[in-house]
Order: C-alpha cells, then structure tokens, then sequence
C-alpha cells in the first residue's frame, strides 16, 4: 500500500536497510527535502526533531507518522554527516538512489526545506507541512491523520 516508495530500500540512522513496505503501513508520512548546507534546513531540522519525538517517541501508542529524508546534499559524506548530527531518528533515502530526483519532480520541490505530507499512496495531504509545524505545532498531525484516511489507533 505504500506505494511512494513501493520497490526502494530505505535507511535509519544505523545504516540498517529498512523496507518501506514494513516501516510506513498506515501511516502520514512526511517526505523531508532538506540538506546541511541550506541554513532554513538547518533552522527547521530541530523543529522537526522535536515535533517528531513528541508524536512518536513520547506518545502512547506512537503517533502514526514518519519521516523519510530526501537528501539535497552534495555528496554522500554530507548526507551521512548531517543526518546524523541535525536529524531526528527517522527513515532516509539512499544518497546514491536517483528516485530522489523523480520525487522533487512529482511533488515540485524547487526548493529546501520542504516537508511534504502524504497519504500512504503518495497523495499529498500538503506540501506546506514546514509552516503548518511553525504555525501549529502537534494540531497539525491531527488534519494530515483524517485527511490520509487510514485506520486510527491516535489518541492525542
């Protein structure tokens, strides 16, 4: 059902690969188009940390969201430096993977930072998810949950 990523491999912050399939069923899922060398990223990068562990992390049962990364970094070494230091414990595409660039196509990333909500599909719920957390913090998570139209365990 996750079709966005239907067929790629994902990491976490180990270096483990992670199917998607498993990682993202039934949940919102926040597509991050970011980079270390865009100083808005790097402004928002802990902002986004900090309404992740929140949702995920510190919630009981989980808030059914994650996010992957979609790196706009240079090379590989500064995707891997920058995710691990600035980044919050969620899911990245390969560096080397070219599915990035289909991506920033389909949702019209002309520029980072971009946080963009999806249904488990890829249907975007937004793709103003970065103003949405500024603006509203944690109520923001409770439109993208009735928007994506997935079963419900969130109490919050």
């Amino acid at each position: 059902m996750v079709e966005v990523f239907t067929g790629r491999t994902l990491l976490n912050k180990d270096g483990d690969l992670v199917d998607p399939e498993e990682a993202l069923r039934n949940k919102v899922v926040g597509i991050y188009f970011s980079a270390g060398w865009c100083p808005p990223c790097r402004d928002f990068t802990p902002i986004l940390c900090d309404f992740y562990t929140e949702l995920v992390e510190e919630s009981e049962p989980p808030a059914q969201f994650e996010i992957v990364f979609v790196s706009s970094d240079k090379s590989m070494d500064d995707m891997v430096e920058y995710y691990h230091d600035m980044h919050g414990d969620w899911l990245a595409l390969p560096w080397t993977d070219d599915y990035k660039h289909e991506l920033k196509q389909r949702y019209k990333i002309t520029a980072v930072p971009k946080l963009v909500i999806v249904k488990e599909n890829g249907d975007m719920i937004t793709d103003k998810g970065r103003k949405q957390i500024r603006d509203r913090g944690l109520a923001c998570f409770r439109s993208w949950l009735d928007a994506a139209e997935i079963f419900q365990n969130f109490k919050g």
